[in-house]
Formats: C-alpha cells, sequence, structure tokens
C-alpha cells in the first residue's frame, strides 16, 4: 500500500503556484477538504474532460401539450369521469383504469403533460355532479343538471351545447365560479409538478369557433400558480377574435411578470380561416398583426387525433406521403370544404404563405415550430396503435365504437367524421438540458422542438455553412452543429459568397417500435417572381436503397405487417438513419426553409389491432397499415436585407 498524502501535497502546491488567492482548509484536523475559489480558480486552455462548459439541450423530453379531463364540458358531458388527477398519474406511467372500466397504463411514461381542459364553461360537468349551488342559480346550469342527473347524458350535453356554443349563452358568468374552478386546475399541476423529474404545466384551451370554423389555441404558461392564480382564463364568451387573446396574453405578462404561449390546432377544421391572409375582421394582415401572432404563437399543433394537418395532396401532389389521415371534409358547422380553403389550412402551405407575407410585410406571422399532441377527451394520452383509448369516452376500447360521430353533418352535405377516422396522434418531442416548466417551455418558446404522429422516434437536425459530410458521424455531432450552425427553429442569414446551407440529420427508432423506412428534407421557397416552390428530397434511405434522380428512394421499403393478426417485424428498415445534405437548388437571393420528416415502416392502424382484438371487420375505406412518422421545426433561411 502507499499513501496518497504526497501526491495531494504536491498538487495542492501546484493549485496554489496557479492562483492568486489561496486554497482555505476547509478541515484542519484532517488536512483533505479545501474550498477553491471557484471564480478565481485557473482557467485551463484544454480540459480533460472533453464536457466541460456543455450546456446546450442534450436529451428529448416527451409530452402532450392537449389534455382534456372531466372538467372540460365536451369530455365530462359525455362520459369521461378521470379529472387531472388520473390524467397526470397515468402520464407519470401509473396504470388507471378508464372511464368505461378498462385498465390502461404507457408503455413508458412520459416527461411532461399539460391539461388543456376548455376555458369556456370550466369545470362545469364537475359542478353539475356536485350539484353546485352556484351553477343551480343558473337556469342553463340548472336544466343541464336536471338532464345530467336523470341519466339522459347525452341530452344534457346537446342542450348544453347549442344553449352556450351555439346561441353563445355563458352559464359561467359569475366569476366566483369561474375562480373556484381555475384554481381547483391550477392546484391540480402544483401538486404533480415534480422539477426534473415530471413537468406539470398550467394550462388551458381557448375554443373560439365563429362561424363553425375552428380557430382553437391550447395556452401554456411558463410559471408557478402564483403567477396564474392572478388571472382568469381567457374564454371564447370574451372575444373569437385571436387578436384579443394576443392582448389578454399581454396583459397578463404585464400584470404578473410571467410568460405564456398560445399553440394553434386544428386548421384542417377553419375552413380556411386557420392561416387567412386577412385578420378576422376581414382587413389584410399587417405589420402590427404579423409581428403579435409571430410573438404569442411560435408553435403549430401540426397533427392530432382530428386528423393530421402536414400537407395534403391537391396542396402537394408530388409528395406520395401527403396523403396521411387528411380530414378535409367542412368545419363544425357542417359548411362543405371548397379547394380554395386549403392552403390556408395545413401547416407547408401555411409556411410558404408566410414567406410571401415575410417580403410584404418585414415579418413572418406563420414561422411556427412543428409540434403534436393529442386533444383527447378521455384523460388518458395514448399514442400507440396498440393502446388507443379513442378521441371521447364514448368511444373507448370495444367491439363497436366505429361507427361514432366526431364531426357532425347537419346540413347532409357530407361533412361526417367518423371515430375510425381519428388517429392514434400524436407527441411532441423537446430538445432541453432539464425537466423543469422553464428550461422546456423556453425550448418551446424557441421551437427547439419536434411532432411525431404518436412514435418516440428521436431526431436532430443541424443546418450550417461549413459541415462536410463527416461531422455528422461524429459521437458529438451535436455539439458541433450547435457550435458552428443552427437546430431546428433557428435562422440561417445572408449566405456567405459561394456557400450553401449543409444539413446534419441524425434519427433513432422509437426502442418500443417500428425501424425507419426513411428521412426526408422539405424545401419550400419563394422565387424572385412572388412565385412559391415546394420540393422533397429523399437524405437517407434504409436497406441500401439508392436515391434516384427524382430525389426518391429507389423503391419502398415494403410491408411485413400480418393484417389479419395485427402484428409486424423489423426485418426491413433501419434503426438508425444519418444523412449529410446540401441544397442543390440553393439561391441566396431567395427566402426558404427546410424541415425535416422521418418516415418509419408500414405497422398496423389502430383500427386493424381492434379488428383482430375483438373480432371484428374492419371498417371500409380505412387502409389496414399505415406510416408513422415524425416533422421537426424548420431551420428558415433569410436573404441579407
Amino acid at each position: 500500500m502507499y499513501s496518497h498524502q504526497p501526491l495531494l501535497a504536491a498538487a495542492i502546491a501546484m493549485l496554489v503556484a496557479l492562483t492568486s488567492t489561496p486554497l482555505l482548509a476547509a478541515d484542519s484536523a484532517t488536512g483533505l477538504d479545501f474550498a477553491v475559489d471557484r471564480d478565481n480558480a485557473p482557467v485551463l486552455e484544454k480540459n480533460y474532460s472533453p464536457f466541460v462548459g456543455d450546456d446546450y439541450p442534450d436529451r428529448v423530453f416527451w409530452g402532450d401539450t392537449h389534455v382534456h379531463t372531466s372538467y372540460s364540458y365536451d369530455a365530462g358531458l359525455v362520459g369521461n369521469t378521470l379529472g387531472p388527477d388520473a390524467a397526470y398519474r397515468f402520464a407519470k406511467g401509473e396504470q388507471v383504469i378508464s372511464a368505461t372500466k378498462v385498465p390502461a397504463k404507457l408503455v413508458r411514461p412520459l416527461d411532461w403533460l399539460v391539461v388543456a381542459d376548455h376555458a369556456e364553461t370550466l369545470g362545469v360537468p364537475v359542478l353539475i355532479q356536485r350539484s353546485d349551488p352556484m351553477l343551480l342559480k343558473n337556469e342553463i346550469g340548472k336544466k343541464t343538471h336536471d338532464l345530467y342527473m336523470q341519466g339522459k347524458v347525452y341530452e344534457a350535453f346537446e342542450y348544453y351545447g347549442r344553449k352556450v356554443l351555439v346561441e353563445g349563452n355563458n352559464p359561467m358568468s359569475d366569476p366566483g365560479i369561474v375562480r373556484t374552478m381555475w384554481e381547483e386546475m391550477i392546484g391540480f399541476a402544483e401538486k404533480y409538478n415534480d422539477p426534473g423529474k415530471f413537468t406539470a404545466f398550467i394550462g388551458f384551451e381557448w375554443s373560439a369557433m365563429p362561424a363553425g370554423n375552428n380557430l382553437h389555441r391550447v395556452l401554456v404558461m411558463r410559471d408557478d400558480g402564483d403567477k396564474a392564480s392572478e388571472v382568469l382564463p381567457f374564454a371564447a364568451y370574451d372575444s373569437a377574435d385571436p387578436e384579443d387573446l394576443w392582448t389578454w396574453m399581454a396583459r397578463y405578462e404585464e400584470k404578473t411578470g410571467g410568460r405564456v404561449l398560445a399553440i394553434p390546432h386544428n386548421g384542417n377544421i377553419s375552413n380556411g380561416v386557420m392561416f387567412a391572409t386577412e385578420t378576422l375582421s376581414g382587413k389584410p394582415i399587417d405589420k402590427r398583426y404579423a409581428e403579435a401572432r409571430a410573438k404569442w404563437e411560435p408553435l403549430y399543433e401540426v397533427t392530432q387525433m382530428k386528423g393530421d394537418g402536414e400537407a395534403h395532396p391537391l396542396l402537394s401532389p408530388e409528395d406520395e406521403f401527403a396523403d396521411y389521415e387528411n380530414w378535409d371534409r367542412g368545419n363544425w358547422a357542417g359548411e362543405k370544404k371548397t379547394p380554395e380553403m386549403l392552403p390556408h389550412e395545413y401547416a407547408r402551405s401555411a409556411l410558404k404563405i408566410g414567406l410571401q407575407l415575410e417580403q410584404k410585410l418585414g415579418v413572418n406571422p406563420f414561422k411556427f415550430g412543428m409540434v403534436g399532441a393529442t386533444d383527447t377527451h378521455t384523460s388518458l394520452a395514448t399514442t400507440r396503435e396498440d393502446n388507443y383509448f379513442g378521441k371521447v369516452s364514448l368511444m373507448e376500447p370495444g367491439p363497436d365504437r366505429f361507427a361514432g360521430q366526431i364531426v357532425p353533418d347537419p346540413q347532409g352535405v357530407g361533412t361526417a367524421t367518423y371515430e375510425f377516422e381519428t388517429i392514434a396522434s400524436g407527441l411532441q418531442g423537446v430538445w432541453s438540458r432539464e425537466n423543469t416548466r422553464a428550461a422546456l417551455w423556453d425550448a418551446m418558446e424557441r421551437k427547439e422542438t419536434y411532432a411525431t404522429t404518436g412514435t418516440r422516434i428521436t431526431v436532430r437536425v443541424f443546418a450550417g455553412w461549413d459541415f462536410d459530410e463527416k461531422t455528422v458521424l461524429r459521437p458529438d455531432f451535436a455539439k458541433v452543429g450547435y457550435r458552428d450552425g443552427v437546430p431546428m427553429g433557428g435562422d440561417l442569414r445572408a449566405a456567405p459568397a459561394g456557400k450553401t446551407p449543409r444539413l446534419m440529420v441524425r434519427a433513432l427508432r422509437d426502442p418500443d417500435g417500428a425501424d425507419l423506412d426513411r428521412v426526408q428534407i422539405v424545401k419550400g421557397w419563394l422565387d424572385a417572381n412572388g412565385e412559391l416552390h415546394e420540393q422533397i428530397y429523399d437524405v437517407a434511405c434504409s436497406d441500401d436503397r439508392a436515391i434516384n434522380d427524382k430525389n426518391r428512394c429507389e423503391r419502398p421499403v415494403g410491408n411485413t405487417a400480418d393484417v389479419e393478426k395485427a402484428t409486424y417485424t423489423n426485418d426491413i428498415g433501419e434503426p438508425l438513419l444519418m444523412a449529410y445534405w446540401q441544397d442543390p437548388d440553393f439561391d441566396p437571393k431567395q427566402r426558404a426553409f427546410y424541415y425535416v420528416r422521418v418516415i418509419e415502416i408500414p405497422t398496423p392502424r389502430w383500427t386493424t389491432y381492434d379488428a383482430a382484438f375483438f373480432g371484428v371487420a374492419l371498417p371500409d375505406g380505412v387502409p389496414p397499415t399505415q406510416q408513422e412518422r415524425a416533422y421537426t421545426s424548420p431551420i428558415w433561411y433569410t436573404p441579407q436585407g
């Protein structure tokens, strides 16, 4: 044996010689513990540990910004008996019993959650169950209560919807009722928020629906309950105009010193209003409007149970993956869709329109990142095809749930959409160093986040001017990406002479899911004549497939799904795909954006799992398999000036 004391003494002597601040003995009895003045410690030119000073986001945290519980009228009045308590416990990985008495559990816990119950009549179902005297003072509240207590649950829901949503009455005009419910919601979030382990955001949904056009937004607060409780949620009763919502958000921040952002969703049910180039009052978008929208709405919910909203085959006829779970029949009022509405409903076309508006106004109002969420009304954030508990509790797993109607057809023109057409989607991945409200919210604001249709693919993309093809192979490629480029959600500006954007992408399959088919880069740009364009480039193909002269994998990946048994194997595809790509068509004078789309191999759709489990026939018109996918937030290029 030998003593460490001589080595320790020598090390201390060296440190003393290198710093003008003497070391202070912490315990003279042992002589082994010392406190160093860290501000005056020697700065080494090179550290042995390569991770010293690293502060870039290094983990993906999975969550859902859009969960409704029994506190929402269109959940609690149609069978959901699970409140926020159950929603948080389920998200944290606990097994719960659904409203229809079916055990439910996630394959892996989520890292964070937003319970986003509707601000409009927040908590009414719970107040009805409690026979709350404040609610019973109101005629609408009392009649809804009486119908519900008589077991006429759906009649209560229809009556309430007609009187409140259609006719515009507000049974929650008493702020005391709203205050009670809002503080209960805050209390649940505070109870389950566990910084570093699980984040429970405080939020709500503003559910404006002028003329039946979906303009809903989920609001997510960065703050704790002390600030959130200083206000009451802004409801569509207060205004159906997004500009008034943004004004409320500005007042919230001014009053509390807090932060809040809004996430629009389901432009596919807005009949061209979600990304219109006019305001709700019919005036052309101006710079003031564009600045406000860009500030308050940095994200867009591109996929959820009510259809996928990335692209549409009529808008992107050259995109063979654009025809994915589109809902394109009409709005909530039964107004039939027209082709002219579509460009103002889908994310890719909105991103392109944003380039035009930026050229004109100097600000891009549609400069949003991509997120996925469920919009579940069962309190259960289930997004796997083999674990899908449906849109509402009336349509939880069972042999007869295919026929339920989600979007009505009151005018008889073909706008009805059914439960079997919902999709088990989606999730949001957030790149961050910490699982806290502040860290995750900040990542959302800077758009370092991405959407999936329910799978947990890990994907990163960086863009820069000087990457080479070997950089993406480095184990520290992310460190280099941050040092020499920008991540998803970032901006490239004013291309150096002779340079073109170079993108590095890595995609890793869900460890509990399917292999990857391919990685694609989607580019949109504005040419010198003011015309908009898009191009899709396959940049990585599994199974040694080459990329042909049309920028596509030379052949389809194949399909291992057994439809009758609702199974598949990972005999095809790859668990990891990497790509380095230079834009071959870059013009430094043209505004552009790039985002990554990752496609999995075909797997059984949730309806196929249901058909196998319950022994029923597949519904007509629904494909037995589908290909899950991820969409990153874009990276934008802006020319000089």
